[in-house]
């Protein structure tokens, strides 16, 4: 029988909830430029499945890849690691 590999993890935070039962996702990351050796901060932003839209504006996420749901939505939010204030 086969096994089915870790699925994809990001930890990010919210910065949209306008929509219904969807969330866009900032996630950040550092990256060393190959030239001048300085860490840069690359962005890039995600479209995160909400069931029970539970999530705010600012709050910290975890979101995991997922089966594609619509048309931008490749992610699903799997727990709230921290609330917004």
């Amino acid at each position: 029988m086969k096994t089915r590999g870790m699925k994809q993890q990001l930890v990010g935070t919210v910065v949209s909830d306008k929509m219904d039962k969807t969330v866009i996702v900032l996630v950040e990351r550092l990256v060393k430029h190959s030239s001048y050796h300085k860490f840069v901060r690359r962005r890039a932003r995600f479209a995160a499945h909400d069931e029970h839209n539970s999530c705010r504006v600012g709050d910290k996420v975890l979101i995991i890849g997922s089966r594609p749901i619509s048309r931008t939505k490749r992610w699903r939010v799997s727990k709230v690691l921290e609330k917004a204030e």
